[in-house]
């Protein structure tokens, strides 16, 4: 299977936006690519009102992303906001193309280094899986990266790949630790994960303020925890092959799955 992870800079622009992900979905796809992950917030970046882009995933936003993948005979996976009937948004993975029409609501919300991503986003509840090209992959967004329980129960679901849009917040030791967790995360579900995060606004000269807009640094981690492949801070797109047929083979040498205890 060949990914490309779109390391993207989202503006506050959701009609802008889309021309990147069109750009970036042919030209993944003219690399080979059958998956197109991009970052979470693609529809919009973080740091401003969310809840006025927010849109159905019927909407014309997620309309579009849909043409965009047919158009390219690829699967999209693409982070955006959705309404809720309790006046709050979900943040909401889109993931459509190649016989799949899919979402996936972020589990476990930021609250942490002084953001409160809770007070204007309602938590999702359930894991996702989907399967593709014979393929099941694992959804997880951004700060999910922090609780090996869901890689787990994504594995348990049958994940080989899990896929993790992200908009990585910056600060001291913020890139290490994105870096660290992508890896042990891999290692503890014997998976393939494959991390897109937003380009780091810095990289470009522009002030990304208190909000999480990403670091950069998308990576693709193999089952044994070993990066394969990792782009730097600026805007880039990452292709790699990954082979879900190892996994057997891995959780056999390393059958942390089967030997858990609680």
């Amino acid at each position: 299977m060949r990914v490309a992870l779109a390391q993207i800079l989202a503006t506050d622009d959701p009609s802008a936006n889309l021309e990147i992900v069109a750009d970036h979905a042919a030209l993944a796809a003219q690399q080979g690519a059958t998956v197109v992950v991009f970052p979470e917030a693609t529809m919009c970046r973080f740091g401003v009102s969310l809840k006025p882009v927010a849109e159905p995933l019927d909407g014309p936003w997620a309309s579009e992303v849909r043409r965009i993948a047919e158009r390219n005979d690829v699967l999209i996976v693409a982070g955006m906001f959705t309404p809720t009937a309790d006046g709050r948004i979900t943040n909401t993975l889109l993931v459509t193309g190649r016989g799949v029409d899919t979402a996936y609501d972020k589990i476990h919300l930021y609250d942490a280094f002084g953001f409160r991503e809770s007070d204007t986003i309602a938590p999702g509840t359930k894991p996702v899986t989907l399967t593709v090209d014979g393929t099941t992959l694992g959804l997880a967004t951004c700060y999910d990266i922090r609780y090996p329980e869901l890689f787990r129960a994504l594995a348990d679901q049958g994940a080989t790949v899990t896929v993790l849009p992200a908009s990585w917040g910056a600060g001291p030791g913020k890139v290490e630790q994105w870096q660290l967790m992508v890896r042990a995360r891999a290692l503890d579900a014997t998976t393939f994960v494959l991390a897109a995060d937003q380009a780091d606004p810095t990289s470009r000269g522009i002030d990304p303020g208190s909000a999480p807009r990403g670091v950069g640094h998308s990576l693709a981690a193999s089952p044994f925890g070993v990066t394969i492949d990792e782009l730097g801070a600026e805007p880039g797109l990452l292709v790699v092959d990954v082979d879900p047929e190892q996994i057997p083979d891995v959780r056999a040498t390393l059958p942390v799955l089967a030997n858990r205890r609680l």
